[in-house]
């Protein structure tokens, strides 16, 4: 059986933390989160950032601003699915990826 959520909540400093099933509590950074989407426009981007970078990168207003964590829904009994400020809301974090991310709080 794999390990599940048992409380979620967002940090003064707006980090999410997630309290385990195995005791452990992690906090996640709404960029670490942004930046490791796993949905197939995000996983397709971090392959092309191999690539050569255009002479000049036009940001988005949204891009230029800090992301932030607008919401988290489940996603059935294995994910969740983050809305960021950026609009950006197509990744389903499964619950075995979301306990190797972020950082442990004792």
């Amino acid at each position: 059986m794999s390990v599940l959520p048992t409380k979620l909540e967002m940090t003064a400093e707006d980090h999410l933390r997630i309290a385990w099933s195995d005791g452990q509590v992690r906090e996640y950074l709404p960029r670490e989160l942004r930046d490791g989407c796993p949905c197939a426009t995000c996983r397709e981007k971090r392959k092309a950032a191999d690539e050569p970078a255009p002479l000049l990168n036009v940001l988005q207003p949204g891009e230029a601003a800090p992301v932030k964590i607008v919401s988290v829904e489940p996603v059935g009994r294995y994910a969740y699915s983050i809305d960021f400020s950026d609009g950006h809301n197509t990744g389903i974090y499964e619950f075995d990826v979301l306990c190797q991310l972020g950082h442990p709080v004792e």
